[in-house]
């Protein structure tokens, strides 16, 4: 018994040596999973040899002014990263901008600001997600300007078109045909549901957010401005002259637009997008030539 007595003290080291070693591995272990588990890990974010994908739209690209922007967006790609890791794809084809100040149809018209819209105030390339009808969201990106925003209005799926499919099937009637891949995300509501674009997302920065970002895709050829269709803004009729401006833009012929403009598409596409849309002088012609200046 005394043997046993003078052995229990180094047991009882021994023990609590173990038990701190089984602790730290666990931990180590545990931290490891983690690491496995953050979206940060996706070959498309900074890695341990801190390298960045080429393909990711940095902070410098949405410093332009609204309507450059607008179609600038157009051929690039819009990416999701949902929690399970599966990475939804969309190829932007149609935009709107909204210019903000004399710009009626902004929700910043004349510099207003509210808790709806403070995302359109903050720094180029911050997300501003809105509802409409009180169900259905729009996602747009802010641009240079005060109060001027770009609004996603349909995009082309490229990958996960069968998750996109149940995400816009869940918000349908039972019973509804199956959606055609074309149908998916041509329209500002159906791309949030498609890409799976939630409320929360509001005021996130598209440059450096982990669950949503925008690439360039090295595979496609820059839109040549005759491929840039410019028409009348949609669903904006109320706000009379300026539901007229052409500040809506697409690819000419893609079958993922939301609405096709044949007497724009058959006017000439000057580059002048920023004329009033009818011939008749009206009290708005000042206004844009300053900003047809500024945009230039």
């Amino acid at each position: 018994m005394a043997g046993r007595k003078r052995k229990m003290p180094a047991m009882a080291t021994e023990v609590r040596e173990q038990e701190v070693n089984n602790n730290k591995h666990k931990k180590q272990t545990s931290v490891k999973k983690v690491k496995e588990q953050l979206p940060c890990q996706s070959h498309y974010f900074v890695n341990n040899n801190n390298t960045t994908t080429e393909d990711r739209l940095t902070e410098e690209f949405f410093k332009q002014p609204c309507i450059t922007l607008a179609k600038a967006f157009l051929g690039k790609v819009l990416v999701r990263r949902c929690a399970d890791g599966a990475e939804l794809r969309g190829r932007i084809v149609e935009t709107e901008a909204y210019l903000g100040g004399e710009d009626r149809a902004s929700h910043s018209a004349g510099g207003k600001r509210t808790e709806r819209n403070t995302a359109m105030f903050m720094k180029p390339g911050t997300i501003y997600v809105y509802p409409i009808y009180g169900i259905y969201l729009c996602m747009n990106i802010s641009s240079e300007g005060e109060g001027a925003a770009v609004l996603l209005r349909s995009a082309e799926p490229l990958q996960g078109q069968s998750i996109m499919k149940q995400l816009r099937s869940a918000r349908r009637k039972e019973g509804a045909r199956q959606l055609k891949d074309k149908e998916l995300c041509n329209g500002p509501s159906k791309l949030c549901q498609a890409l799976n674009i939630p409320r929360c997302f509001d005021r996130r920065d598209l440059a450096s957010d982990p669950e949503v970002w925008l690439e360039g895709d090295p595979n496609a050829t820059l839109a040549e401005p005759r491929d840039i269709v410019s028409a009348p803004r949609v669903g904006i009729e109320s706000h009379g002259e300026w539901a007229k401006r052409p500040w809506r833009f697409y690819l000419r012929g893609h079958p993922c637009v939301s609405v096709v403009n044949k007497e724009a598409e058959n006017q000439p596409q000057s580059g002048n997008d920023l004329a009033p849309s009818d011939e008749q002088p009206d009290k708005g012609q000042n206004i844009i030539k300053k900003t047809q200046q500024e945009f230039s």
